[in-house]
């Protein structure tokens, strides 16, 4: 058992935080799992330990996803996937990162139900066959394919292309930073694409938009608004770049205190989505800031190294 956990730990993690958005759910689901794993004993006699853990998982992320889905009914304003850190500096244990969807694609995620979930997430993060998939969540090939179509559509993802939600680079991203705190309007907006899109999420714990703001001139005001008001605060705000989710995320820090998480989401040279997670709730994850980001109140941006 001890050997089943050191091998498939970290792709079960993984599979977990896909299939919920949560990195807590996915500690409980995996956890839940080799507990009544360990006590039936069967996983170590299965003829595929892979495959049978992972159905278990599955199965317990559907479960939880029923759940979470009624929790967010009455979730105030806009709901995220949790961001987990992913630098070197404070990597998370056992996320696999090769097999781990961009941000944006997590977002999108929502939009599926648990079966369509789980088919996607097999299928493009873990590269799962279809054989495989259909073993795993007790439908036919047939039925898997279908599943796997019907997310795509409802992604409003070309089902002939593969899926590629493309994270903003990282020198693109420290531009764009920039031309926020040296209040360049005309360069911030034209780093937007006209249909950009901003959600944000505060959980009703702190301040964020309570609906996504969509279009370049209505984002760029919130950013730049948002921005000038974070001035006038006893303890400012300081930026740190680094790794959330595989990308280059940006780290937002009052005092010692994580603010918020912002990853960007981009195509071509201009950005379509920003994701703002402020919820202490989802940023227990990410570490005080190192000692070159908690200086004397300075709002330059920093690196997180």
């Amino acid at each position: 058992m001890e050997e089943l956990f050191k091998t498939y730990n970290g792709l079960l993690l993984t599979l977990a935080y896909q299939m919920t958005g949560s990195w807590s759910d996915a500690e409980d689901a995996v956890q839940d799992v080799f507990l009544k794993v360990c006590d039936a004993n069967q996983a170590s006699a299965a003829d595929d330990p892979k495959a049978y853990l992972c159905k278990m998982v599955v199965n317990r992320c559907r479960d939880l996803y029923k759940s979470a889905r009624r929790r967010r009914e009455r979730y105030f304003g806009e709901w995220l996937p949790e961001p987990v850190p992913t630098s070197e500096d404070e990597p998370l244990d056992f996320i696999l990162q090769d097999e781990l969807l961009s941000y944006a694609t997590l977002v999108m995620l929502e939009k599926l139900s648990p079966a369509e979930r789980a088919v996607f997430v097999l299928r493009e993060a873990l590269a799962f066959e279809y054989a495989g998939i259909a073993e795993i969540i007790g439908k036919s090939e047939v039925n898997c394919r279908k599943l796997y179509s019907r997310a795509k559509s409802k992604m409003a993802l070309d089902e002939e292309q593969p899926v590629v939600a493309e994270p903003a680079k990282a020198a693109w991203i420290r531009q764009f930073v920039a031309a926020l705190e040296q209040d360049n309007t005309e360069t911030v907006v034209s780093m937007l694409a006209d249909d950009v899109v901003l959600v944000s999420d505060g959980g009703g714990n702190v301040f964020a938009a309570a609906h996504p703001i969509a279009a370049r001139d209505a984002v760029s005001k919130f950013l730049i608004g948002y921005y000038r008001k974070s001035l006038r605060l006893e303890d400012g705000i300081r930026f740190a770049f680094g790794g959330v989710n595989g990308q280059t995320g940006i780290v937002v820090y009052s005092g010692s205190r994580v603010d918020s998480v912002v990853l960007l989401h981009a195509e071509g040279s201009s950005v379509r989505g920003i994701y703002i997670v402020r919820n202490p709730d989802k940023l227990r994850l990410f570490a005080s800031p190192p000692p070159s980001a908690a200086g004397n109140g300075s709002t330059g941006p920093q690196t997180s190294k």
